[in-house]
């Protein structure tokens, strides 16, 4: 769908990542633009956390892409990484690298260093208007980037203070983070360990106690507890991206990675997108089923494909990770491997679909194949251990004497 809003007034629904996005390339062009944003700021659902953004989906360098929309990459603090431990279900560290950039890590919330007021200065700089803790439906707006509505999986983190030096930390391991992964960021003395929880569970804190045992019994953190965060991930893929002249992007518009939750990306990209189709430069619903759908599909089949196995196929993609390293001389020719369509992904995708996502009618009237939060297993049911018991102590101890929660440790 080809359309230009000449002259008109712009209505955006959400002040994240991809509105923002699709905000600042359109006061550039000299629209009107006014974001609406339920919350009090951008970046205020994140918390502080550390987030990352990948290098493999695409030739070009992400910030070279930034820098070619008129999006200026120096708003917001950022640290790259070639290297990361990579560490294996059986405890096994070892370090993918690759001379590049593999990826950047950078800071959501509201502080000034954030990502999300890097992108916010950068709106507000353009001419565009932004109306905070305003509620807007989705039929008042011509582009929607609100966040998820329900939840297919969820990550809970503790930020904390440390001596140790930058890392990151990547963890297959399907006790600490069942069908997922953890991992641990270390930014300029401040770390984030984290357990994403693909499957639904009953006392999720004590996932969070034993992945952080886990990690300070194998690094010398002098881990000093902030706070202690949360978020959950909605991933759908719509049968449509363009509907009633409303254009979808971001999480409103399924473009998440099923299989590491590396979303930042897309969202961004689909959010410059959608403005430039506005703008008449482009066709939305074209440029997102060539440029990002392949992608998305191709994470759906490869979270479907770990959904089936434990801590064994963990190992066997660890292996064959640092095998193709080995052979390929760059850790990040793996990364760039998984993402490729291919004909077999292309052959798994109707398997994928079928075995793997439900089809829902959104009250937009939009068909989307979501990804449901999956059932606990048996092998989800023990107790957590006498290390994992003194970390939990230890926070209820720092939340007593002011450290913040922003999730509900009992959910489910």
């Amino acid at each position: 769908m080809l359309r230009s809003i000449m002259g008109e007034e712009v209505h955006i629904l959400g002040a994240g990542l991809s509105g923002l996005a699709a905000a600042t390339i359109l006061a550039k062009s000299d629209r009107e633009v006014h974001v609406y944003e339920v919350r009090h700021d951008s970046g205020a659902r994140f918390d502080g956390d550390f987030q990352g953004i990948e290098n493999w989906t695409s030739e070009m360098d992400f910030f070279d892409e930034l820098e070619e929309w008129g999006l200026n990459s120096k708003e917001f603090k950022s640290d790259s990484f070639g290297i990361v431990d990579l560490i294996h279900p059986d405890d096994v560290i070892t370090k993918p690298e690759t001379d590049g950039v593999a990826f950047r890590v950078v800071e959501r919330g509201t502080a000034d260093h954030t990502i999300d007021q890097g992108f916010k200065r950068m709106a507000i700089e353009s001419g565009v208007k932004i109306h905070y803790g305003v509620r807007k439906s989705p039929e008042e707006c011509d582009i929607v980037a609100a966040g998820p509505k329900e939840s297919s999986a969820v990550a809970f983190g503790e930020i904390f203070e440390t001596s140790h030096q930058n890392l990151v930390a990547f963890q297959l391991n399907d006790k600490l983070a069942p069908g997922a992964y953890s991992y641990m960021i270390i930014i300029d003395g401040i770390g984030l360990i984290c357990t994403c929880l693909w499957r639904k569970q009953k006392k999720s804190g004590r996932y969070l106690n034993e992945t952080i045992a886990w990690y300070e019994r194998n690094y010398e953190l002098d881990r000093k507890p902030i706070k202690r965060v949360g978020g959950k991930g909605d991933f759908g893929v719509p049968t449509k991206y363009v509907s009633d002249g409303r254009y979808y992007v971001g999480e409103a518009g399924g473009l998440q990675d099923f299989m590491w939750g590396f979303g930042m990306r897309y969202a961004i990209t689909s959010g410059v997108l959608a403005a430039k189709s506005i703008l008449g430069e482009c066709d939305y619903e074209r440029e997102v089923r060539n440029r990002l759908l392949p992608l998305v599909k191709a994470s759906a089949i490869n979270r479907f494909l770990l959904n089936r196995v434990g801590d064994r196929g963990f190992k066997l993609v660890a292996n064959y990770w640092m095998r193709d390293q080995r052979k390929k001389g760059d850790g990040l020719a793996f990364m760039k491997w998984l993402y490729q369509p291919g004909i077999l992904r292309r052959a798994l995708w109707p398997l994928t679909r079928i075995g793997m996502l439900r089809k829902n009618k959104l009250g937009d009237g939009r068909i989307v194949y979501r990804m449901p939060f999956r059932k606990s297993l048996k092998r989800d049911d023990w107790e957590q251990s006498l290390e994992a018991e003194i970390v939990g102590n230890q926070w209820k101890s720092i939340q007593k004497s002011g450290g913040s929660l922003s999730f509900t440790e009992s959910e489910d």
